[in-house]
């Protein structure tokens, strides 16, 4: 893992975060177009896309990811699948 300068930051390069540790929890029937996610050791989740992994990665701490993810079981992105 190369870090530039140590620091983790919002929409630095992926590949920078190290190739070990990647999930995709959300893999599905979709041609291998997957967000993959990585628990960071400070806590924060990574987000990347796994067709370009070395593109951006978005950060999140561990309460935005909570939030997001209770909104959507809550139904609050329903309206994003919608017809």
């Amino acid at each position: 893992m190369t870090i530039p300068h140590g620091r983790v930051y919002n929409g630095m390069p992926a590949s920078h975060l190290g190739e070990q540790g990647w999930e995709r929890p959300w893999s599905g029937p979709n041609g291998g177009q997957c967000v993959e996610a990585k628990k960071l050791a400070d806590g924060r989740v990574a987000l990347r896309q796994s067709t370009d992994p070395a593109g951006p990665a978005l950060i999140y701490t561990a309460e935005e990811i909570t939030a997001f993810f209770a909104g959507v079981k809550n139904g609050l992105a329903d309206h994003l699948t919608a017809d």
